[in-house]
Order: structure tokens, then C-alpha cells, then sequence
């Protein structure tokens, strides 16, 4: 009799939901200020006629912000900065600074918000031996610092984690940004994700938003967050109780803002970022977070096609970046990885797809669309993830030059090997 009732408990627990015994998502979110001390003398990135000459000053500090997860069997960390984007070397030195076997290359995603008026990524590359003042000269001096700060930041999220409730929204915002290239592939999806504590009170909020921060120019040598800065800040302010914001972009690579005319290009951007932090906060009030049961995640290293300069390179990237034809495929060798990683990271209805460069819109929209088909209600890019390794263009806006093609460096075929591998990489999470 004892044992019929044991075999019985064992069928009628064999039976209930596997939800019942799923635990909860914990997490926590920290911030630090990443604004380099001026002594370091760093450059700002994103403009060749800048020649690797030093901010002058801070307008507004730029910022890192890691919200990092929990549902029990594994952690994933997503690590936000208003910076240009980051070399390959970056991601492998912190892992190893950590020197936590927890956090691997695989749990953790950087996305760089591609701020024009921030760190040059080249002075964070140790392989970049050629002292070229266009392209940003190698310091060591800010890679230690940059490394310390995110293994400091991991540290301060990884701890004292909280069950949570989680939910996304989304809404198409028009008017907001174009396609720079004249194509009709325009990215217009605002993606607003909200994570609460269980009482209710605000963690964090995520915005996904495509467009260059490219408002301030070469001229422009104060140190600041571009507009993504102004609209985390607004967001952080109008909903208190010390939630963070977290902005990462998506398949920029030819999409550019529409901001309206100001004072000065600081102005601009920062009514551009109060903008968007408008409709940002109108979807966050229409989202209701639930309590979710895990989250799941994908990494895959891919090779990437031969390294080598665009036939139209010289006429647009090597006049901004003062490379020749001798000099081009030696940089290109030295400093461009010839695998890069792909990641994919599902929380809720949400699936980031974090692809490692400057994706096109039409080829972003190829994979959200093919996602959505799919059942994935929130599909968006994390442009630059981890690494940058060039623009990413389909194989028809590759052949037809430009400034975008000629900073694509792994020919024709790039686009089409990211968008299989960014799909591979999604596939095993949606069910």
C-alpha cells in the first residue's frame, strides 16, 4: 500500500506544469561613471579629422550600466556604455580579470551605444601597432582603465539579486530617423523593456532604438553622451526611485536621426534624446510586467570571409582615415579579427540578437522579420555587440560603394554570412 501511494505521488508529479518548479528570474542593476580622467589625454571616436587629438573637456559624463540575471541554473549579464564600440582584445581581457568561472565570453553581452563624442575604440586596441592619428593611436593606459571599471561594474550588479517581473512593448515611431543612403530600408521600432521588482518598484528599463549618435561633429571635442545619454537621463528622472536606463542600439549602420534645429549640436541632441525619451516612457506606462520563469541564451563563434579593403576604400575611408593601398591590408591583418561571435539572448517575449558591427537596416529587418514570422514577438538588434569588426552590408549595397562600403572589410559576402548566423544563433531559442 506504502508503496502504491509513493508511485502515485511520483505519476501526479511527473504530471504538473514544469513552471510550478521553475524558479523565478533574480537580478540587479549597477552603474558607473566611465569618463576617462583627462589626464589620460584619449581621444574622441567616430571622425578621422579629429587626428587622435585630446577631449578638451566633459560636457556630460559618459556611463555603464550592467543588469545582471539570474533564474537559478545560469546568470547572463547585459553590459550597456555610451561609447563608439570595442575592439575584439577588450571582451577576453575582463573575462580574465574577473577570473570567475561563472561569467564566460558566452553570458556576457556588451552593447556600446556607438556615441560619436566618446572613447575611440582604436586607442583601446592593443593590436593596433601603427600609430596612425586618424584611425586613434593605441593607449594602454585606457584599455587598464576601461577594463578595471567593467570588472569593477560586473562586481557591483553581481550581488544581493532580486526576484523580478519583466514585459516589453513596442510601437513604430516615424519622423525620428532616416536611411542615410537613400534606400527605402528605414528600422522606425521603438522597443521599450520593463523590469520591476515584485512590489512593483522600477529596476531597470531597456530602449532599443536605431540611429547614429552622429549630431555633434569633428569639431565637437567635449566628451558627452550624445543624444542616448540625454534620453536615459530623462527617463531615469521622470520615473524615479533610482531606476536605471539602459539604451543599445540597433542595425544603425545607414540610419540616421532626425533632430531638429538647435543652439548648438549639444542642444540638438539633447532635445533629440528628450524627444525619444517621450515616446520611450509612453510605452513603458502601457507595458505590465509579469513574473517570468528563465531566460535563455546562444553564442556561437563564426568565421568571417577574407579580410580586404573595398575597391572604393581610397576615394572615401582610407581619404578620412589616412591609409593607402600599401598600408590598408597590413592594418587589416593586424587589427580585424578573422572570427567574430554572434549572440543571442531571450528574456520573455524579448530576443536581443546582438550581431558584432554596423548591420544595415534592410538586413536587420531581414532577421527581425524572419524572427517574427517565427513566433518571436520582440525581435530587435544589438548592434556592435562585443566587438566591431566593420559595416555589414547586403551584397547589392556593397557593390554600391559608398562611405558604408568602403568601411566594410570582408568583401561582398559579410551580410549574407551574418544574417544565416545570426539566424542559427536565434533558432534554439524560440521554441
Amino acid at each position: 500500500m506504502q508503496r502504491m501511494k509513493v508511485l502515485l505521488a511520483g505519476i501526479i508529479f511527473s504530471l504538473l506544469p514544469l513552471q510550478l518548479f521553475a524558479k523565478s528570474i533574480k537580478a540587479n542593476v549597477a552603474e558607473i561613471k566611465l569618463t576617462p580622467p583627462l589626464e589620460i589625454a584619449y581621444t574622441l571616436g567616430g571622425y578621422g579629422a579629429r587626428m587622435s587629438k585630446p577631449a578638451k573637456g566633459v560636457h556630460d559624463d559618459i556611463r555603464a550600466k550592467a543588469l545582471v540575471l539570474e533564474d537559478g541554473s545560469k546568470k547572463y549579464a547585459i553590459i550597456t556604455l555610451d561609447i563608439l564600440g570595442l575592439p575584439p582584445n577588450v571582451k577576453p581581457q575582463l573575462i580574465a580579470k574577473l577570473n570567475r568561472k561563472e561569467w564566460t565570453e558566452e553570458n556576457i553581452l556588451f552593447l556600446p551605444s556607438h556615441a560619436h563624442t566618446s572613447l575611440e575604440m582604436f586607442a583601446l586596441n592593443d593590436k593596433n601597432i601603427f600609430g596612425i592619428p586618424p584611425i586613434g593611436i593605441f593607449q594602454p593606459e585606457l584599455l587598464e582603465y576601461v577594463v578595471n571599471s567593467l570588472v569593477q561594474l560586473i562586481e557591483l550588479a553581481d550581488q544581493n539579486l532580486q526576484t523580478v517581473k519583466i514585459g516589453t512593448g513596442s510601437k513604430q515611431i516615424e519622423g525620428m530617423n532616416r536611411n542615410r543612403r537613400g534606400q527605402p530600408y528605414n528600422d522606425n521600432n521603438l522597443t521599450v523593456t520593463r523590469i520591476d521588482y515584485l512590489s512593483g518598484k522600477p529596476m531597470v528599463i531597456l530602449v532599443n532604438w536605431t540611429g547614429h549618435p552622429t549630431i555633434m561633429d569633428e569639431n565637437d571635442m567635449y566628451v558627452s553622451a550624445g543624444w542616448p545619454g540625454y534620453l536615459q537621463r530623462e527617463l531615469e528622472a521622470w520615473v524615479g526611485k533610482n531606476v536605471i536606463a539602459m539604451y543599445y542600439n540597433g542595425a544603425e549602420g545607414d540610419q540616421s536621426v532626425i533632430a531638429k534645429s538647435a543652439g548648438s549640436h549639444y542642444e540638438k541632441a539633447e532635445n533629440y534624446g528628450r524627444e525619444m525619451a517621450i515616446k520611450a516612457m509612453d510605452i513603458y506606462k502601457q507595458i505590465t510586467p509579469v513574473e517570468e520563469t528563465g531566460f535563455s541564451f546562444n553564442y556561437q563563434l563564426i568565421q568571417l570571409p577574407e579580410r580586404k579593403a573595398h575597391p572604393g576604400f581610397m576615394e572615401t575611408g582610407g581619404k578620412e582615415y589616412g591609409l593607402n593601398e600599401q598600408n590598408v591590408q597590413a592594418l587589416l591583418e593586424q587589427v580585424f579579427p578573422e572570427k567574430t561571435s554572434v549572440a543571442a539572448f531571450k528574456l520573455g517575449d524579448l530576443l536581443i540578437l546582438g550581431i558584432p558591427g554596423e548591420m544595415i537596416a534592410e538586413l536587420g529587418l531581414e532577421i527581425k522579420n524572419k524572427l517574427k514570422a517565427e513566433g518571436v514577438k520582440y525581435p530587435v538588434i544589438g548592434g556592435l555587440a562585443n566587438q566591431w569588426v566593420s559595416y555589414i552590408l547586403s551584397e547589392k549595397e556593397y557593390g554600391k560603394s559608398g562611405y558604408e562600403a568602403s568601411v566594410s572589410f570582408y568583401g561582398k559576402d559579410l551580410g549574407n554570412v551574418m544574417v544565416k548566423a545570426g539566424l542559427s544563433t536565434a533558432q534554439p531559442l524560440i521554441k
